[in-house]
Formats: C-alpha cells, structure tokens, sequence
C-alpha cells in the first residue's frame, strides 16, 4: 500500500483502475441525451440536399437586378413561389423570379435572392429596390456531407449533438452503458433525512450529494443506504452490493478507532493507496475489492464531494471513454484571500463569475463540514503547496458546474 501521494500521483492510480469496458446499448434519440457515444457517426445526408435560400424573398437572376435602388427599382414577373418543402419545379427565365421561404431549394436558372423587405410586390410583379445577392443562398451540403463523420465515439450527447444527430437521419444511437456506481454511508452517527435525529447525530448527505455527482458525471447511482462502525456489516453490505463499475464509501477511512472501512479492506481486499497531500479530502483511500475498484471517501461533506469531483468525475470520464475534459481549470482574479496549507495541494470554494473578466471569491467558511460552501459555490480554487493567494493575485479556479447563488441569501422568505 502507498500513501501520502501527491494529488498527481493518486489520480494516475485512480485512472488507472478504469479499465473495464462498459456494454453498448442502442437507444431511441428520445431516450439519448446525457448519453456517450459509443461510435462515430458519419452524415447519412447532405444538409441542405441542394442550395436553398437562408431568407424569405425572391430567387432571381442577379444580373436582372444591377443597379436597383429605391430611386431605380426593378421590376420581375413572379411566375410561382417554392414554401420549405416545395420545391419549385420550373425555370426562372430571363426577368423572371420566383417567390421562396427560408429553407426552399433554389430554383433552376436563379443564382441570387433579394430580401422580401427590399421589394414591393404589385400583382404578378414585384419591384425590387435593391440588386439581389447570392450571400443568401445556402450551397448544397453546407452543414452536413454525406458520408464525413460529425460525431464521435466519446462524445457527450449534449442537446446540440442530439439535434445534429436527427439532423444527420440516425433515428436510433448506440452508446455505452451508464457505469454503475454504488454509494455506502457508513457511521454509527447517521440517519436518513425524515428519522428523528439522536443527540450527536447527523442526517446522511453524503448519499445525496454523491448521488447528484454521480448522475452530474454520466453515472447509475445505487444506493446501498448506510452500516454502523462494525466491520462484519460493512463487509456484509459491500459482498451484496451487486455488480457494480465503482463503488463509493463515504467515512470510515481516516486512522481512528471506528474507521472500520479502511480496515475491512485492507484484510478482504487490497489498498492501492491510502491519504493524498491534499486539504480538505486527506485520508481519501483507494482498493480493489475482487475486481471492483473502491474509493473510500472521507465522512465530512465537503471532503467527500471535493474527492469525488478531483478523482470520481475522471474515472467516470475515462471509463465512459469521453472526449470532453471532466473539469476546466480557468484562470481568474482573486476578489478575497485565499488560504493554502502547508505540504498540502489546497482546493478552496470560491464563486465564480466574469465582472470586466474572471474573478473568484471565497464562499465563506472554508471548513470541510461547512456543506454550504458546496451549495452555494461553482468553483475550486487550486492552491500549490505551501502557497496563500492574496486579493489581487490569479489563481487557477476548477469550474464545478455545481449551481450556486450568492452566500448568505439563502432561506430568506417574504412575509
């Protein structure tokens, strides 16, 4: 077993027990977003299938419009019109036009569109009061190529790539299943949210935040509800925790008395490592229990989520095989103080936001039971070793994606 491992170190570990490969279901696209890709897609279309018109107007020879002005219009006989979908099937001759809507195919013989707002129509006629241009005329496959691949195994189906998707005829998607991760609480101290809370009891967040960043991260999550101190239950409830792709234990794995967790594993598994040079989130645990990968996180709340974001998100990423980062490091300006820790990599709360370009601010108490600073912050701000940030100095700040509003408005209701 290692341990005191640089963030760096434990994270190549981490990422190196995401080595199984999930399964490939296919799935309606109603039933697709959220989901990764599991094969690239090529356009089984071009899109437009032939040049259309990007506006409303008229479809006419540019050269039968030079020199049209509001002083000087042009006049040309309209001989039909071409709605989106229906095409029109003549030829535009000579002074000729042709009435067409956004997305109608341009008809043959036409080769410019003028604006419906630069034209007056009069009967079979229309004047037009500017020269009509070929910049709004779509050319065929201007978005989309028959056989280029657009898409690409890995990719988070996002409502963008949905769309692109349909737009490319795939009515159906072949990705990866979602890994399957459970989530044990342990603690003599827990009970569930709605139980009447004992003297020196705590209700069982951890559940619940792991839940949400495990769906956030593309993950099943399986609640395995929680076990006391006692490593013959803890043990019991992991042999029945069902096939999983990663299980999550929060508590239990610091050095004292009633850290049962780490112990059952160490006896009836093996520790890849044990504590990371880090604040908050140091006594975080790796090890396999037969083949299932365990990250053993720490029991205060704020330490369990933090872990989870810096090691959790990217063993879901890698084993999801996705092509998108699992989290963005910015560089922004410090508004307060920051404070590191020394030997250890320090990740603070901090809200961030963009006010004449990015700035980060700490969400207050920066104590790994403070559960608020998770609520109300969307960033981590990423401390070197031994190293303060004064107000005025950047600072790499982690986008967590975690919605927020500003601390100390919360629970503040109108009479």
């Amino acid at each position: 077993m290692r341990t005191n491992l640089s963030v760096e170190e434990a994270l190549a570990l981490v990422l190196a027990e995401a080595k199984g490969e999930l399964g490939v279901e296919e799935l309606p696209l109603w039933e697709a977003y959220g989901r990764v890709l599991a094969e690239d897609l090529a356009s089984l279309v071009d899109h437009p299938d032939q040049d259309d018109t990007a506006i409303d107007g008229y479809a006419c020879r540019e050269g039968d419009t030079l020199g049209a002005s509001p002083e000087t219009p042009v006049r040309l006989r309209v001989i039909g019109e071409a709605p989106a979908g229906r095409p029109f099937a003549g030829r535009v001759g000579e002074k000729e036009a042709v009435a067409v809507y956004t997305g109608a195919p341009i008809p043959q013989g036409a080769n410019a569109v003028v604006r419906v707002e630069d034209t007056r129509r009069e009967g079979e006629y229309v004047l037009l009061f500017a020269p009509a241009s070929p910049k709004d005329i779509r050319p065929k496959g201007d978005d989309l190529r028959r056989g280029e691949v657009y898409l690409s195994r890995g990719d988070l189906l996002t409502p963008g790539r949905l769309g692109l998707a349909a737009a490319m005829g795939y009515p159906r998607l072949k990705v990866f299943r979602r890994p399957r991760v459970g989530i044990l609480s342990t603690g003599d101290e827990v009970v569930e949210p709605g139980e009447a809370l004992p003297f020196g009891g705590v209700y069982n967040s951890n559940a619940y935040s792991l839940l949400g960043l495990v769906l956030e991260a593309g993950g099943e999550p399986v609640l395995l509800g929680k076990v006391p101190d006692r490593p013959e239950e803890v043990l019991a409830r992991l042999e029945r925790a069902g096939p999983l792709d990663l299980l999550l234990t929060s508590g239990g794995v610091s050095m004292g008395a009633y850290d049962v967790v780490r112990r059952v594993l160490e006896e009836r598994g093996e520790v890849v490592f044990w504590k990371v040079k880090q604040q908050p989130g140091g006594p975080l645990l790796l090890a396999r229990l037969g083949e299932l990968p365990v990250l053993g996180l720490p029991g205060n709340p704020v330490s369990s989520m933090v872990t989870f974001f810096l090691y959790g998100r990217p063993f879901l990423f890698r084993l999801q095989e996705r092509t998108d980062p699992p989290y963005r490091p910015l560089k922004a300006k410090a508004l307060t103080p920051f404070k590191g820790a020394k030997g250890k990599k320090v990740f603070r709360r901090g809200v961030l936001a963009f006010e004449e370009g990015l700035v980060v601010r700490t969400t207050g108490n920066q104590s790994s039971g403070v559960l608020r600073s998770m609520a109300f912050g969307n960033a981590l701000v990423v401390l070197p070793p031994d190293q303060d940030a004064q107000a005025g100095a950047e600072v790499e700040a982690d986008l967590t994606a975690i919605p927020h509003r500003a601390p100390g408005s919360a629970g503040r209701r109108g009479g």
